[in-house]
């Protein structure tokens, strides 16, 4: 597939190995993420913005290479999104691990072994979508890697429902208490739907080089 565009291409190749440093870096963010909240360390939630700034960094080598030249025409577009998917999936993870800081201890004690089974989720769906990609490169199934991933997003959206169940039944005095975990808990989410939308990308490619 994407290996027989790549052969001898230095500009493609570079990319590639970049896309993957850059999956790999959002995979250390998602673990330390699952690690802080499953401690309750709000101070070590910090690494995610570390991790967002390096993967800053490789994203824009990513993006200059790809406009020096890197494939052809009609395969960019895709690849280009792929990697505003997964930036957009560390986004959404930064923005979780900071409103995490500020979550009220009680009110996530309630919803505390959803949040540690999504974050978990979430750490291993970026492992999938990381095979996902060498699998792009190399020879493999990559449908049934985006099936996996799929499956893993459903059970989210579920525990999702399970915890908007419990925090509706707590009464609130204060706004800011409930924006606050509201905007957690819609963050924590939403990071399995982008890396979804990131692994559908993939598919895509692999379709349009059939």
């Amino acid at each position: 597939m994407l290996g027989k565009i790549i052969s001898g291409g230095k500009l493609e190749k570079k990319v590639i190995e970049d896309i993957k440093t850059h999956i790999k870096i959002l995979c250390s963010a998602a673990e330390c993420f699952r690690n802080s909240i499953a401690t309750n360390d709000k101070e070590g939630t910090y690494c995610v913005a570390d991790l967002e700034r390096e993967a800053d960094s490789v994203r824009r080598d990513i993006t200059s290479t790809i406009h020096q030249g890197a494939f052809l025409p009609f395969i960019r577009p895709n690849i280009c999104r792929f990697i505003e998917m997964v930036d957009e999936a560390f986004d959404k993870l930064e923005d979780a691990a900071f409103e995490f800081r500020y979550v009220r201890e009680d009110l996530y004690e309630i919803i505390k072994p959803e949040c540690e089974k999504i974050a978990k989720i979430n750490s291993a769906m970026c492992e999938l979508l990381s095979i996902a990609f060498d699998t792009l490169t190399e020879k493999g199934d990559l449908k049934e890697k985006n099936l996996a991933i799929r499956i893993y997003e459903k059970q989210i959206d579920d525990l999702k429902f399970e915890i908007i169940d419990k925090l509706r039944k707590r009464e609130l005095q204060n706004f800011w208490d409930g924006e606050i975990i509201s905007n957690f808990v819609e963050c924590i989410t939403k990071v399995s739907d982008l890396i979804e939308d990131a692994s559908d990308y993939l598919y895509i490619i692999e379709i349009s080089l059939r």
